[in-house]
């Protein structure tokens, strides 16, 4: 029985290192959760492990859209647009918990990129290609419709504004779930867990020496299948292989502004023109609005993308110049995060706007499978597309066979309530029963859509564990997900907890201002840290903090 706690970290490792696996992922982001996911559901014997935290990189630092492409219409990329608006759909459906339709307004202006004609005609064809239902097909507003949907925009030299459907969603929890789906189909998963070396036999990669970030040992991992899922590592375990060669990946780095909504009253998400034409969305969340984001070649540290003053003061510049009655300044900033896309490129090309969002998959003469590049919204393809090329070696190889991929057809952890018409009956239900534990509509809102049917657990533990609870000094909701995060999510430092599970560093700053001393001491004494580890793990968190707000010249 697969297993997704802290508090069986050790036993993980023993499962993963005492037999020979099917398949062996290296990444525990959105891809590597996927093709875990799609593994482990099709009887394979599955592993992935991460280095950092599971979605610890460019998964939980996106613009958190499924979005369905329009992006790639105006690159007169069609296939692609009609596959991520397929794709889309699926995400939804699975886990209608976590991703959820939000209407997106995109204003034209007389000289801008977009007009009232192509924006249209634009938006038809996205309809036609992303198969839009129909109560999500676009719609054209006038621009007195336009500014009464949202009074903030720009009014000068306004000419109207395409109405359509993204669909919102929480980046890092999406690939929670899909990782705690994986285990749930039998994969073992494990995060702090870093790839140091490949294993060779007779040319061909057979294993991972992977590293324990928590207590340094080093473990000898076999597989018959080795997939590389690293994000922008991706080129580091390739160049491990001796195969980095042709393509390779571009980084480039986006960043997000957040800021509250009394200072940004956001009424509609907008879908902006900035000065230098690019795309730029701000999106109303809680009591929230976040700006994103910049699009800037990156050669810093991978694992530590920041925000710089230039790229603040762009995203500030871009604000003011579609909402110009805020004139927000830099002490109106509540947070920020940054994160890297890992595109691929050709050399030679630089230019992150030409450069392709494609993904692509790149098999080694050692058997080493590598898949970059990609988007959020089509990880469950990506993932079908690789496990595919897996199960066609085994079968050529080894006369293995297996079944074809059925994840469209799957919910994701949380996601088991019947779809997107089953959710709203389930949301009542839960509503209801949150009332009579005492529990404010407002978070009992807030717990349903992060946690989908697994709120439940979130329920059990508030009921029963109020005496801990109030043992360890934390609010009795906090600890409910505190406690369901150490045990069935695999947490196991505070950044974890407050940035992955509950995106709180971002979207809500000041809990973790209120809640970080005691949560830290309670993690401390039930996962045993030593005195060191504390110190390190609570200047990490405090790190995250200051940078949230301080750029870095």
């Amino acid at each position: 029985m697969s297993v997704f706690s802290s508090h069986q970290r050790n036993a993980i490792f023993q499962q993963i290192e005492q037999k020979q696996l099917d398949v062996l992922v290296i990444g525990g982001g959105i891809t590597g959760a996927g093709i875990g996911f799609d593994a482990a559901a099709r009887g394979m014997d599955t592993a992935v492990v991460e280095m950092q935290d599971f979605a610890a990189g460019t998964s939980s630092r996106s613009t958190k859209l499924v979005h369905g492409g329009l992006r790639y219409l105006k690159q007169f990329e069609v296939r692609m647009v009609a596959e991520v608006g397929r794709e889309r759909a699926v995400v939804y459906e699975n886990g209608p918990h976590v991703t959820t339709p939000e209407w997106m307004m995109l204003p034209f202006y007389k000289g801008g990129t977009f007009g009232p004609f192509t924006t249209n005609v634009g938006l038809r064809v996205y309809d036609l290609l992303a198969g839009v239902k129909k109560s999500e097909r676009r719609k054209m507003l006038s621009p007195e419709e336009t500014l009464k949907k949202e009074p903030l925009v720009q009014r000068e030299n306004l000419r109207g504004a395409g109405y359509y459907v993204e669909y919102k969603t929480d980046d890092a929890r999406l690939t929670i779930e899909v990782m705690k789906k994986a285990v749930e189909n039998g994969a073992h998963a494990i995060n702090y867990a870093k790839v140091i070396d490949l294993l060779y036999n007779a040319d061909k990669v057979v294993g991972a020496v992977v590293e324990d970030q928590i207590t340094g040992q080093k473990r000898h991992v076999y597989a018959k299948k080795i997939v590389n899922a690293g994000g922008p590592w991706v080129d580091d375990i390739r160049e491990i292989d001796g195969s980095k060669q042709g393509k390779t990946l571009h980084l480039t780095k986006g960043v997000h502004l957040i800021f509250p909504k009394r200072r940004f009253p956001l009424q509609q998400a907008i879908y902006f023109d900035a000065p230098d034409g690019r795309m730029i969305f701000a999106i109303p969340r809680n009591k929230k609005t976040y700006v994103g984001t910049t699009d800037t070649g990156y050669s810093g540290e991978i694992a530590h993308p920041q925000m710089t003053e230039d790229d603040r003061d762009y995203l500030l510049n871009a604000i003011n110049y579609i909402f110009p009655s805020l004139e927000m300044t830099k002490d109106d900033v509540d947070s920020s995060y940054a994160g890297l896309r890992p595109l691929i490129a050709e050399e030679g090309e630089d230019d992150p706007d030409e450069i392709s969002r494609k993904d692509e998959m790149f098999v080694s003469d050692s058997g080493l499978i590598s898949m970059a590049g990609g988007k959020l919204t089509g990880y469950r393809k990506m993932a079908e597309e690789t496990v595919d090329a897996v199960v066609k070696q085994l079968k050529e190889e080894q006369g293995i066979l297996y079944s074809e991929s059925d994840t469209e057809h799957m919910p994701i952890s949380g996601g088991e309530v019947g779809g997107s018409k089953g959710f709203q009956e389930f949301k009542e239900q839960k509503l209801a029963e949150a009332a009579g534990l005492g529990i404010a509509e407002e978070t009992a809102i807030f717990l349903i859509q992060k946690y989908g049917a697994n709120v439940q657990h979130i329920f059990e533990l508030f009921q029963g564990e109020k005496a801990r609870a109030n043992e360890a000094e934390i609010e009795p909701i906090v600890f409910a997900e505190l406690k369901y995060a150490l045990d069935q999510e695999m947490v196991y430092k505070p950044v974890d907890f407050f940035v992955r599970r509950t995106g709180a560093l971002f979207f809500d700053i000041d809990f973790v201002t209120a809640h970080k001393d005691n949560v830290i001491h309670y993690m401390a004494e039930t996962l045993q840290w030593s005195d060191e580890q504390k110190r390190q793990y609570n200047d990490e968190l405090e790190q995250l903090l200051y940078e949230a707000v301080h750029p870095v010249k």
